[in-house]
């Protein structure tokens, strides 16, 4: 009896367990990009929830990166996208959906504060009009190309 009973409670478990993993996609399936290089003050998150990042670390769509006096990093998007952040810089991947079977999707980053260098990679490619760069004062459209943008600090 405890045999049935152990195994009936198995198969719940394993039944439970697919049924929740397939509502909420796993942390891999939700990653935008990784950071490939880390130089000095990054982080990530909100400016009251921020953590240190590291080479290796994902970033989502719609988290918030920033550099510090002394930092820097590069992060590489799923479609190939190579975003690198000079120092005292300020991003926000407002969106980035990309389908690697159809290399359809899109792709929006907030600059905030601070320079970028983006290399565009398939979305640029195939689908340019789906691609931009918001600043406070103007929004970038991009036609699959290597360019940099550069935001000066607010004054105060």
């Amino acid at each position: 009896m405890r045999a049935c009973a152990a195994s009936w409670l198995a198969i719940a478990l394993i039944t439970v367990s697919s049924v929740c993993s397939a509502q909420a996609p796993s942390i891999e399936t939700r990653r935008a990009g990784t950071f490939k290089q880390v130089e000095g003050e990054t982080w990530i998150g909100p400016s009251d929830a921020r953590r240190p990042v590291a080479p290796g670390d994902g970033v989502q769509a719609s988290e918030r990166i920033s550099t510090g006096q002394n930092g820097a990093a590069s992060i590489t998007l799923k479609d190939g996208t190579v975003v690198t952040l000079g120092p005292d810089t300020t991003v926000e991947l407002s969106r980035f959906d990309y389908n690697s079977t159809t290399q359809e999707g899109n792709f929006l980053l907030d600059l905030l504060e601070g320079s970028i260098r983006v290399v565009t990679g398939l979305l640029g490619k195939v689908n340019p009009e789906n691609v931009k760069v918001k600043t406070p004062t103007s929004v970038v459209g991009v036609r699959g190309t290597d360019f940099i943008v550069q935001v000066e600090p607010a004054t105060k």
